[in-house]
């Protein structure tokens, strides 16, 4: 099978995907496996659909996301706090993602 392309720099495609808690898909962006997970939380934030059905003004952000170490930098959180977004991402060197989410 050989080695992940995502680890080792060579051609390969990476997806990114932005689901809800029950793992319905909201967003999907699919990259070169050569950039890196946080460049693209911004686009994916943004191309989330509107939420239809409740009254008063639509949503079309998630209340909070959760998310692994890839995206534990400055630039990300700072994304999703402009947003109102809580912010649960796991940190570089500290936290376990075996535990995210629950």
């Amino acid at each position: 099978m050989g080695p992940n392309p995502t680890d080792r720099g060579r051609p390969g495609t990476k997806r990114h995907l932005l689901t809800d808690a029950a793992g319905l898909p909201l967003a999907v962006s699919i990259t070169g496996a050569n950039v890196h997970d946080y460049k693209l939380i911004e686009e994916l934030l943004d191309s989330v659909p509107v939420v239809k059905g409740r009254r008063g003004r639509p949503r079309n952000r998630p209340e909070k996301l959760h998310a692994d170490k890839g995206y534990d930098f400055p630039f990300c959180r700072q994304a999703l706090h402009r947003r109102r977004i809580k912010v649960r991402i796991a940190r570089r060197g500290r936290d376990s993602t075996i535990r995210l989410g629950r």
